[in-house]
């Protein structure tokens, strides 16, 4: 079988080609060149030249055919703009999320075919098998990855079935130290490179200074909320429907700068994300203050003081009907149906039993637990076991 693999520069990727060379295919590495402001990356920093030198190197040892394709104005399109936008609007976007349904397994995966290739893989800690219905459809299964720590599947959480029927993931049945070891045994040049930390298309970079090209800086209030605010201790209503208590649940709380005491000053609301602690320069307190609201209109930022303050907590989330996606459509739910699922808002954070509900005037998640920094413009995602069957944009 033809396989491109995206090679990225890194020992994932690098594994991955060799593994699927040593399957018997014909293996066709190709590197994406992403958008790169060196302005916003951090000194010393050329990834994409460095990353893409390694590559060539590992396409050079296995003996594969390499080239590289410039992606760089459709990532800027498509992802760095959505980025500003998202932020502007105070909401919390997930640019790896995007990269992956807009990017990596909707252009790139074009051009793979284009050369010839049945299939795509990348080095995603993930898996992908599928099933035939009784009908004789091939339903295709998206698994999160055996190493719990490096799964990777909420990345891929928008990913339809005919992006997975062509993507290939041949390191999801391994962990991470396995990989590296196969890289240093294979001789690869990546085997002890670091993993990449920075956001998914400039590698290393502080995002207030990236957001700064952009959104224009703008002094407002730091309001503190504290524990006896009025709404933490009223009682909950009594109501109609399931629907009315779910509204209830999910909606946020309104706060206002007369409901607590100023203490701070800061560079822009925009700046900050829901349940961030670092950077807000507040001293004087027991424990670190968290944002728990932004009020964009008035530049205001709302924060609680240690990690169980209240004001970071909700129960249930609403997905706009028109942000939700479903991996396993032929699980989709209809009107007025509900689901138990194991259920993530974040990457890295663990399963947590959710039910999911589908209305006419949208669709929410109430979860077991309490949830704390339900960020809006964030993915929420739901397993069933550990198959990722659906996601949503939180609104």
């Amino acid at each position: 079988m033809k396989i491109v693999v995206g090679l990225s520069g890194g020992v994932d990727s690098s594994v991955t080609a060799y593994l699927l060379q040593q399957q018997g295919h014909e293996v066709i590495g190709l590197f994406m060149r992403n958008w790169n402001d060196a302005s916003v990356t951090l000194e010393d920093e050329c990834p994409w030249i460095e990353d893409s030198n390694d590559a060539l190197l590992v396409a050079q040892k296995l003996g594969i055919p390499y080239q590289v394709i410039d992606m760089s104005e459709l990532y800027k399109e498509r992802i760095v703009d959505y980025m500003f936008e998202e932020y502007q609007k105070g909401r919390t976007p997930n640019p790896d999320v995007l990269c992956n349904r807009e990017v990596k397994f909707d252009v790139f995966m074009k051009t793979a075919l284009s050369l010839g290739a049945e299939k795509v893989a990348t080095g995603h800690y993930a898996r992908v098998t599928s099933t035939f219905d009784e009908n004789g459809k091939e339903i295709f299964h998206l698994l999160a990855g055996k190493d719990n720590n490096k799964d990777q599947s909420y990345f891929l959480c928008q990913l339809s079935q005919d992006q997975l029927s062509k993507a290939l993931f041949p390191i999801g049945e391994l962990t991470k130290p396995e990989v590296r070891e196969i890289a240093k045994e294979q001789g690869l040049v990546t085997a002890d490179k670091k993993d990449s930390q920075g956001l998914c298309f400039i590698g290393k970079v502080s995002l207030p200074t990236f957001l700064q090209q952009q959104l224009v800086p703008k002094e407002g209030e730091i309001v503190e909320i504290f524990n006896d605010f009025a709404e933490y201790h009223k009682s909950q209503p009594t109501f109609n429907s399931k629907q009315e208590e779910l509204e209830y649940l999910s909606a946020k709380i309104n706060y206002k700068r007369e409901d607590g005491k100023v203490i701070g000053k800061h560079q822009g609301a925009q700046f900050f994300t829901i349940g961030q602690s670092k950077g807000l320069g507040i001293g004087g307190h027991k424990e670190s203050c968290f944002i728990i609201s932004r009020e964009m209109e008035n530049n205001i930022i709302f924060v609680g003081e240690g990690r169980n303050f209240p004001g970071l907590f909700r129960k249930a989330l609403k997905i706009d009907n028109s942000e939700v996606h479903w991996v396993r459509e032929d699980l989709k739910l209809k009107n007025g149906e509900s689901m138990e699922v194991m259920a993530r808002i974040r990457y890295r954070q663990t399963l947590e039993k959710a039910t999911i509900y589908q209305f006419e005037e949208g669709f929410f998640m109430e979860f077991e637990n309490p949830q704390s920094a339900i960020a809006e413009g964030q993915f929420a995602a739901w397993y069933i076991d550990d198959e990722l069957i659906g996601s949503g944009v939180i609104s």
